[in-house]
């Protein structure tokens, strides 16, 4: 599959995201609540609907699924998915630790994924059959291992059910939980692709959270998959885990469960 010119649509996309974004972080702008409670900014909807503009010029046939505006309905098979700002809470916070996903899903499964991170100037590339590349170098995951050497991260334990808290405290347990990571958002798959994180766990995710994340780590030689090991897609139910290091995929996956 050649993904050149999805490749260069995608760094213009995130481009796009940035100039939306870059002068109205920690300025003190307001936030609004949406129908999840979750917050939503001027900058989010204005990235959105930079990225939109541009695909809807050059893939019109593309469908197009955004966090803030929703589906556009293509006629290609083909989806991008955007998330523009993953983590408005760290960017309302002034904290440079969010990131502008860019996805772009073929029959369900994610091709191609872009984390980047417009404050830092820090991107991350992920394509199917290719290495990732964080700012065009060629990242990896790192080893790991044994279960009780690896670093685990989540966002927060309030995305949490009781139950799933239960299971993510008792892989928690397993794990160096010393150096535990909270908060991060899709800033701890990048760090996990560039070998600073061993695990990420987390639920309640949506298509537009962790699409882009799939290409990424798999590319840098790690593993994604739902909290039973099964491989993510468009209908995944939003458990989702992330490991550097596969050969531990049986070892965390036989806690959760």
């Amino acid at each position: 599959m050649n993904l050149d010119a999805e490749i260069a649509l995608a760094h213009r996309l995130a481009e796009a995201a940035r100039a939306e974004i870059l002068p109205l972080f920690r300025s003190g702008l307001d936030s609004e609540a949406k129908d999840d409670a979750t917050p939503v900014t001027l900058a989010d909807r204005q990235a959105e609907a930079a990225m939109r503009k541009l695909i809807e010029a050059e893939f019109s046939a593309d469908s197009i699924f955004g966090e803030e505006y929703g589906l556009k309905e293509g006629k290609s098979g083909r989806q991008w998915v955007l998330d523009p700002i993953d983590g408005t809470t760290a960017f309302l916070a002034g904290r440079p630790i969010f990131g502008t996903l860019i996805a772009l899903v073929v029959e369900g499964f994610p091709v191609l994924g872009v984390i980047d991170q417009p404050v830092l100037g820090e991107r991350w590339l992920g394509v199917a059959g290719q290495k990732t590349r964080f700012n065009g170098k060629i990242v990896t995951a790192r080893a790991c291992p044994q279960l009780g050497k690896a670093t685990i991260a989540t966002t927060g334990p309030h995305y949490f059910t009781v139950e799933q808290g239960d299971k993510f405290m008792a892989l928690a347990g397993q794990t160096d939980h010393k150096r535990m990571v909270m908060g991060g958002d899709c800033y701890n798959y990048a760090c996990l692709a560039s070998g600073q994180i061993d695990i990420v766990a987390e639920a309640g995710l949506k298509l537009h959270d962790f699409a882009a994340l799939v290409p990424v780590v798999e590319g840098a030689g790690g593993v994604m998959s739902d909290w039973r090991g099964e491989p993510l897609h468009a209908e995944s139910t939003g458990e989702v885990l992330a490991l550097g290091d596969p050969a531990r995929l049986e070892d965390v996956v036989e806690v959760l469960q």
